[in-house]
């Protein structure tokens, strides 16, 4: 196979590049007035079921940043609808689905789902895309990872405490080892069909796993993430595993599978990389309230992320999380050109 020639893929591999490559997670989305503009007339649903109007918005930042690697506008949980369950987004509450999944009844009730089929605007979107994104900027497609999605599920509306999930998960563990296992599934497909319709790398985002205890984590979710993970590396492209609050569960996430571990900013990256055994490249992992700060606290802050790094080949400058609403634009941009210009062979 030949070797990629974008920054961002021969990175995912752990072989040498001209800079350090930067994407960020949100990259698209609320603190871009284009973004802004477009939401004005039509809600977050709605632009996802446009493929158009998704391949715009994804683009957004990609024009506007100089970031190496675009990430499909979507949402981690848009395969739950035809699994037929109600999904709404709630101002200043989230996603909310109702009812949730929590009998033995509402499992059975769940549906298969022909994901090329079913959410075929998704793989539209990804379609469109390739044609219009510069070849040097890949596509990195992504799902949510099966416990984060069944948190959702069977919470009904984001959580402190994770109650209802956990809940199920020491009560009645046959019920949440079918039900993962069907969300396994699914996710599996949908992350193979986008790699199909034309992303060049996928992330599995885990966003809520860091509520578990290593125990719970290697018992009750490993075997499907593993499951996911291992369906989208078949396919030959780099796999991103991302989790928040993970620093004790590092090891068992490298377990589970994923050619790039991602880090949050709660870990340092120096320690995380060594944590994970070094050999696999990492992701991250500014804190996203860094980039509110002033200019010299920015600088400092993404300085400590690349030290961290140490010049290592299979780092990916990001955030620790995705990009907070109220942050300028003019921030993310200072911080890819802070990233390209600090780690160009001919920077300082």
């Amino acid at each position: 196979m030949n070797e990629p020639q974008s920054r961002f893929l021969r990175a995912c591999h752990r072989l040498p590049v001209d800079a350090t490559p930067v994407w960020f997670m949100r990259q698209a989305g609320r603190y871009m007035p284009e973004y802004r503009e477009i939401r004005q007339n039509l809600s977050l649903l709605e632009i996802m079921e446009r493929p158009d109007v998704a391949a715009e918005v994804t683009l957004q930042p990609v024009h506007a940043l100089g970031v190496d690697a675009a990430i499909l506008f979507a949402d981690i949980l848009l395969p739950i609808v035809p699994m037929g369950l109600d999904l709404k987004f709630i101002p200043g509450t989230g996603p909310q689905i109702d009812p949730p999944v929590r009998s033995e009844a509402d499992i059975t009730a769940l549906r298969a789902v022909d994901v090329a089929s079913d959410l075929g605007h998704v793989m539209e979107t990804i379609r469109i895309l390739r044609n219009e994104l510069p070849d040097d900027v890949p596509l990195i497609g992504f799902a949510g990872a099966p416990f984060t999605v069944v948190s959702y599920m069977v919470e009904g509306s984001p959580s402190r405490d994770y109650r209802h999930t956990k809940g199920l998960m020491y009560s009645a563990p046959d019920l949440w080892q079918e039900l993962m296992g069907k969300v396994a599934e699914v996710l599996g497909d949908y992350l193979l069909a986008q790699i199909q319709a034309g992303a060049q790398a996928v992330q599995l985002f885990d966003s809520w796993v860091g509520a578990l205890s290593p125990a719970d984590y290697a018992r009750f979710v490993l075997p499907y993430s593993q499951r996911v993970l291992e369906a989208a590396a078949s396919s030959g492209v780099p796999v991103i595993h991302f989790g928040t609050m993970t620093a004790s569960l590092l090891e068992l996430m490298r377990l589970a599978g994923g050619t790039v571990i991602g880090l949050d900013w709660r870990v340092p990256l120096d320690v995380g990389w060594s944590a994970l055994g070094g050999e696999i490249a990492v992701q991250g992992n500014l804190d996203p309230v860094a980039l509110l700060a002033p200019r010299p606290e920015l600088e400092r802050r993404v300085k400590e992320v690349l030290d961290g790094a140490g010049g290592h080949p299979g780092h990916i400058f990001n955030l620790g999380h995705g990009i907070l609403q109220q942050t300028p634009v003019e921030n993310v941009r200072s911080v890819v050109e802070m990233v390209h210009e600090w780690t160009t062979a001919n920077g300082s």
